[in-house]
């Protein structure tokens, strides 16, 4: 590559080469490259516009300007080239010389020169995690009685008073766009701001309990009847809340659009979307970016009203499902899963365009278990942007979920180092890495979730380097302990790490949504369905034998714990695999309700769509069930009887 391209790519976070999950070095197409600078704004078509790119970047270092966002962790300064005045955040004024070491957390302003921009005061750690054992539950896979189709936050409220459990990790609840058809991927969100009508329970609002008994029949009249494949049908379940939310609105009062103007414009693309469509993109000229005056124009009305109620309704919701944690002694409580990206078309697409790169794909190079590379279709944040703006929408969207979260787990935590962006017209593997500012993103997170009083623990599995995991461990933030995963660099063999070597500053789980339930591991169940469905990047046969071996190395593991015997069953074997974990150092413990109950079938297979049902299957008992079924109660008790 030619070394201009190079530097200016460096210049810019692009990487031009990256290590593969083998550790092996793979070097980035200059076409790659060319496609993600472009995304960025960077001319790089030719080489007197590289040229003149590199020599604009030069300029802007001999001026020695500060860019639009400084962070600093708290108790350490940082020099400036002359005087200036720090703002902070309750008004107070400083004049100064240098950034001070004794700034108060939070965020400021610095004046310097002709500039003023933002300044952020971080934790340089949290409050160590409590030790606890908890649930992995995807939400929606629940049903009870009450339940509309789905699982919803009552159901969330019920399973919580139920445990002795100190956390419930649970899927994304980031809001959809409320037309149809609706996505069932909880990981390709409208906005990552808002929560999902979805899992709101219709008989657990005010409005329901104000209504006369002839409007509650009307109401409880629309729950969906059971789909004939048993499969959860999100557009038949979003066609019946929304009606019966229409019937009780006119209970609803007075709705105040001025109280919460991040919360209006949400409503306003809500309103717009079920006039024009669900692709903002696609819509009418006038109205493709909120600030524009037809847009302005649409901030009112009754639609907009009726979102803004929704999401209140929601919120309430909410918040008895964290006052049930509390009341049941949950050190941690509800620990809410944050999307890496969102779905471009959606709300945050629309409100947040000016800090998101328009048309990239965020995504994953090949790795082992998706060996063609993934493009999940996801928009991503411009870096430059987030400085520019000194990181407003990405502490907005913290400090939203926060609210309601006693924790957040970060999927795909090394997005906030780097981010996999696959230029349009391009494939999954060939895309490159765009690189983010950590202290920037990590500390930001540390921030929110220190006002908050909450823990956070990074998805940090996959072609992940190594200054992630050890960047979430020096803040006192958790990483993951996936059984599946976690080998022993120190064996030949590539075997399973003894428990007693597990990494204390992490969730330890058997499995995730993403990846074989205990039972599908135990079966090779994630061969057979890859295979069926074109996923292999190499032969069946190769590929089976990989699996065999996989599982006789974690049955001998068991073995040599004395967990298990050669005759144990398949659910002793998933039970044995509990007490496995309950024997790591690891401060957090879970369980999923799909390894404890023998589920066959992963909840998502990445790379598929419509060939595989992602996110769409209810656990095969009901919630009544669950909390009487034996095997529940058993995992309960051995991770509850764990060793502090």
């Amino acid at each position: 590559m030619d070394p201009d391209l190079v530097a200016l790519a460096e210049a810019h976070g692009v990487a031009t080469w990256y290590e593969d999950w083998h550790r092996e070095r793979r070097d980035v197409a200059a076409e790659s490259v060319v496609g993600v600078l472009g995304l960025l704004g960077v001319d790089a078509a030719t080489p007197d516009a590289v040229r003149r790119e590199l020599d604009a970047i030069r300029e802007t270092r001999r001026l020695r300007r500060l860019p639009g966002t400084v962070v600093v962790r708290h108790g350490t300064g940082r020099p400036l080239a002359g005087p200036g005045t720090v703002t902070l955040e309750d008004g107070t004024r400083r004049e100064v010389r240098e950034i001070p070491a004794d700034l108060p957390l939070g965020w400021h302003r610095l004046t310097h020169d002709d500039q003023d921009v933002t300044l952020v005061v971080v934790p340089t750690e949290l409050p160590e995690p409590p030790e606890a054992w908890g649930w992995m539950l995807q939400l929606y896979a629940l049903h009870s009685a009450d339940s509309w189709g789905i699982g919803d936050l009552g159901d969330l409220r019920t399973f919580v008073r139920g445990q002795d459990a100190g956390l419930i990790l649970l899927n994304p609840l980031h809001a959809i766009t409320p037309t149809l058809p609706v996505p069932a991927s909880p990981y390709s969100p409208s906005s990552r701001r808002f929560a999902n009508p979805l899992y709101l329970r219709v008989a657990d609002t005010d409005a329901y309990r104000r209504a006369d008994p002839p409007l509650r029949a009307q109401v409880d009249a629309l729950r969906p009847a059971p789909t004939g494949d048993g499969l959860i049908d999100y557009s038949a379940v979003w066609q019946a809340k929304r009606a019966a939310l229409e019937l009780l609105w006119p209970l609803a009062g007075e709705i105040d659009l001025d109280a919460d103007p991040g919360l209006t414009d949400f409503a306003t693309f809500c309103a717009l979307a079920e006039r024009h469509g669900a692709n903002w993109q696609q819509w009418p000229a006038e109205l493709r970016r909120p600030d524009s005056p037809a847009a302005r124009a649409a901030r009112s009305g009754d639609r907009v009203a009726f979102h803004v109620w929704v999401q209140h309704l929601l919120e309430a919701q909410l918040d008895a499902a964290n006052a049930a944690a509390r009341e049941a002694g949950m050190p941690v409580g509800v620990v809410h899963d944050l999307a890496v990206g969102i779905d471009p078309s959606g709300a945050d697409g629309w409100l947040l365009q000016d800090v998101l790169a328009a048309g990239v794909h965020t995504g994953a190079p090949p790795d082992a278990f998706n060996q063609l590379g993934q493009d999940w279709g996801l928009a991503a944040w411009r870096p430059d942007r987030l400085i520019e703006s000194g990181y407003a929408a990405y502490r907005d969207m913290l400090r939203r979920i926060f609210r309601y979260a006693g924790g957040l787990r970060v999927d795909h935590v090394a997005g906030l180092w780097r981010l996999w962006w696959v230029p349009p017209g391009m494939g999954a593997a060939e895309g490159t890495y765009v690189h983010y500012d950590p202290e920037a993103m990590l500390g930001i997170l540390a921030l929110e979730a220190h006002r908050a009083g909450a823990v956070v623990i990074g998805e940090d599995l996959g072609t992940v380097l190594p200054v992630v995991t050890e960047g979430l461990d020096r803040m006192n933030m958790l990483g993951s302990a996936v059984l599946w995963f976690t080998r022993d660099d120190d064996d030949p063999d590539g075997g399973y790490l003894p428990a007693r070597r597990y990494p204390r500053n992490a969730l330890a789980s058997v499995s995730t949504h993403d990846l074989p339930t205990a039972a599908g591991f135990l079966a090779g169940e994630q061969v057979r369905v890859r295979a069926e469905l074109g996923q292999l990047a190499g032969s069946e046969a190769d590929e089976r034998r990989h699996a065999d071996a996989d599982r006789a190395q974690l049955l001998a593991l068991l073995r040599a714990e004395g967990l298990i015997t050669a005759d144990s069953t398949g659910d002793e074997v998933v039970v044995a695999m509990h007490e496995f974990l309950a024997r790591t150092p690891c401060r957090f413990v879970t369980a999923s309700l799909y390894d404890v109950l023998g589920e066959l079938n992963q909840p998502n297979l990445p790379g598929t769509t419509d060939e595989y049902p992602n996110w769409r299957m209810p656990l095969r008992l009901s919630l009544e069930e669950i909390e009487a079924d034996p095997r529940v109660r058993r995992v309960a008790g051995i991770l509850a009887k764990r060793p502090a």
